[in-house]
């Protein structure tokens, strides 16, 4: 007899997250409080770690206000001690750890023979190191429990495609998530741990405003880009949301070491 899930429910069932204990790094920007307000009408009990003790703070408020259990923990994972806090906030709070969202991220643009040093090393902490650093300390966690859990981590089509225009820190810091994606679902498949990845082209974030105003510069690169997306739009934070819940849950049980590119077909051409 087959043990899918989806042998022993409804098929809308298996996306039920109801109940289980989720991680959101880097929660106030734009695809984490996406994923946070998700998470919490999905019935998980948060997690939200971000830098800014205000911007968490009203967001972990207004999670509350609408009935989620909601712990709030005012670090980056600059760390490996910022990271086992996060996780330790989680454990103590919800009694344990299934999910786990890295929405963390940056970028600066140079041309790469005027890319200062240190905003190379900024953004790959904040893209890579961070990331490596969640799951480093989330891991432990999850193998310690020995039941399984679902790790999603932020990519992006510039994880599979380059670009023209000082990008030499955003992609290769995109590639390496992509690569960590895949090497943990290996490490971990073992031990039932899934890790994924989602990979977005553009959408609205305050690193990307500027691309959604009708001022030039940003009517002018937005058109651009929409002769490369076959659906004929830039991305919301919403349009990531269904494909999180889809590999947070049970829907995506015999899926692991994937980075699905929510791109408007983007990458398709």
């Amino acid at each position: 007899m087959s043990t899918h899930p989806a042998a022993r429910t409804k098929p809308l069932e298996l996306f039920d997250l109801e109940g289980r204990s989720a991680l959101v790094t880097g929660a106030t920007g734009a695809f984490g409080r996406a994923a946070s307000e998700a998470l919490a009408a999905s019935g998980a009990r948060l997690t939200l770690a971000a830098g800014s003790q205000d911007k968490l703070d009203a967001l972990a408020q207004e999670l509350d206000g609408g009935g989620a259990a909601v712990e709030a923990v005012a670090r980056r994972a600059d760390t490996a001690g910022d990271a086992e806090a996060m996780v330790a906030a989680a454990v103590g709070a919800h009694g344990r750890l299934d999910l786990v969202v890295t929405a963390s991220g940056t970028n600066a643009v140079h041309p790469i023979v005027d890319y200062p040093v240190e905003e190379w090393d900024e953004v790959m902490a904040a893209n890579v190191r961070g990331s490596w650093l969640v799951c480093q300390a989330a891991g432990r966690r999850l193998l310690e429990q020995g039941s399984g859990g679902s790790v999603v981590l932020m990519s992006s089509t510039r994880g599979k495609l380059g670009h023209p225009a000082g990008y030499s820190a955003y992609v290769p810091s995109k590639h390496a998530i992509e690569g960590l994606t895949r090497t943990l679902a290996c490490e971990w498949g073992p031990h039932g741990i899934r890790v994924n990845a989602i990979g977005p082209t553009v959408f609205r974030s305050d690193l990307t405003s500027w691309m959604y105003s009708d001022e030039d510069p940003g009517k002018s690169t937005r058109e651009g880009m929409l002769t490369r997306i076959p659906l004929g739009r830039l991305g919301e934070p919403d349009d990531l949301v269904g494909v999180l819940v889809f590999l947070l849950s049970d829907a995506s049980a015999f899926m692991t070491g994937q980075v699905v590119y929510v791109d408007g077909g983007y990458t398709a051409g």
